[in-house]
């Protein structure tokens, strides 16, 4: 198993005072709930929180809350299928040739909620600060949409 993402690995050291720890798991939530609603996860996902998946569908829970309840607050390359786990390995790692050419999901989720700050005559205190709600998930996945259609054609999947 390899990991791609701790919530741990984000609430320590310069992690804000005062804030849940589930905050450290806001941006792995929206990848995670994009992937899915598009089924790029593991049979054993599926099969191991099939009750959490479904209140992630219905919207009941947000993402950080489903990592942090369904997986401890981890997400490795046992949660994705083999197609979830090519693009999250090229798009939500860091330092990859498709990042580098289009863009990595932390750049993209940084550069997003700091335009809709700024729209908003606002600035974020810091990336833990960005909330966990569908109004932001739902920004995030028109833009990791567009990612994933440059990604396949990045890896001439069309």
């Amino acid at each position: 198993m390899s990991k791609y993402d701790d919530a741990s690995w984000h609430s320590g050291g310069d992690f804000p005072e005062g804030l849940p720890e589930k905050n450290g798991a806001t941006h792995t939530g929206m990848f995670l709930n994009w992937c899915i609603h598009h089924d790029l996860i593991s049979d054993e996902l599926k099969e191991d929180a099939s009750e959490e998946i479904e209140k992630l569908k219905r919207r009941e829970v947000t993402g950080a809350e489903f990592v942090m309840d369904a997986l401890d607050g981890k997400f490795s390359d046992d949660d994705l299928n083999d197609m979830g786990n090519s693009f999250a390995k090229d798009y939500y790692a860091d330092d990859t040739d498709f990042g580098n050419r289009f863009s990595s999901f932390a750049d993209d989720y940084i550069n997003l909620f700091d335009a809709k700050a700024e729209e908003n005559d606002y600035e974020y205190e810091t990336f833990y600060h960005i909330e966990d709600t569908y109004e932001n998930y739902d920004l995030m996945k028109q833009l990791i949409d567009h990612r994933f259609e440059e990604w396949k054609e990045y890896k001439n999947l069309n």
